[in-house]
């Protein structure tokens, strides 16, 4: 497999068709169509069965890969910095971005599997046409495609999930809250109020749970947020500001220099 390319697909039947630096360099995307995969990710142990899909971004940590004997999968490595130059939209990802960290295993119905595998080949043949004379242009639309229909397919996962969390615990409610409305709501009272509880005691629940404060929950997932944003040169940081809400910049600044040890620009400047 010529790992210089751009996008690759292949039928798995061991580990032996992942390139040496998969985990760094591609995103990769796998439909498990046999068998089952086990794999430990960002330090938990999961197992990616028949009929499941399981994403992994690049650069997460992603090892100690097992595969049942009758293992079979279609896979799609995507080079990691076409993906990110291809993004349709600057916030939309988001949500899929922070799910997939958490849940590299999606869940897709009869429809969306089939979905699934078409655009898997047809990104792979846009990715082989070179010598189409709008080449670029054309394959960055066929990778938009692709991630709004991926998009959509996570986006019904997240659906699932938080119409299962409703009848949970309220630590399990207050975290599907700030998940959903972090980027806007960053104050405790905001959470407490829509759970009918007081703030001091959400902040008991979160420290029994995690031993960290609702607080803290919050500010580590606007963090993560704002990491995603900072990343995608097409927003500038007022946009960025005004995405969440922030009165203005220079308030943007400072919360974000709190939380990151540095500022927007200076982030920014460090991962040129």
């Amino acid at each position: 497999m010529a790992t210089n390319q751009k996008v690759m697909l292949c039928k798995a039947v061991s580990g032996s068709e992942f390139p040496e630096d998969f985990n760094i360099r591609f995103h990769t995307h796998i439909y498990c169509q046999l068998g089952s995969v086990k794999f430990v990710f960002n330090g938990r142990q999961y197992q990616g069965k028949k009929g499941e899909f399981i994403f992994w971004l690049a650069g997460l940590n992603v090892s100690d890969l097992s595969f049942s004997k009758n293992f079979k999968a279609t896979i799609l490595f995507v080079d990691s910095d076409l993906l990110t130059a291809s993004l349709p939209s600057a916030t939309a990802s988001i949500d899929s971005i922070i799910h997939s960290k958490e849940y590299p295993i999606l869940h897709p119905d009869e429809k969306d599997k089939k979905k699934i595998l078409k655009n898997f080949q047809l990104l792979h043949d846009m990715s082989q046409e070179t010598n189409h004379r709008f080449f670029e242009e054309a394959l960055k639309l066929q990778m938009q495609l692709f991630l709004l229909e991926m998009w959509h397919i996570f986006e019904d996962e997240l659906d699932r999930k938080k119409r299962s969390l409703q009848s949970g615990t309220l630590y399990e409610q207050f975290v599907q809250l700030v998940q959903e409305h972090c980027m806007r709501e960053r104050e405790v009272r905001f959470y407490s109020d829509k759970l009918n509880i007081t703030p001091k005691y959400l902040n008991y629940i979160c420290k029994a749970n995690t031993r960290i404060t609702a607080s803290e929950w919050i500010q580590r997932n606007a963090k993560e947020r704002i990491i995603i944003l900072l990343q995608n040169k097409h927003l500038n940081i007022s946009e960025i500001a005004d995405e969440m809400y922030f009165s203005s910049r220079s308030f943007f600044t400072r919360y974000v220099k709190k939380l990151l040890g540095v500022t927007p620009k200076e982030y920014r400047e460090r991962i040129r």
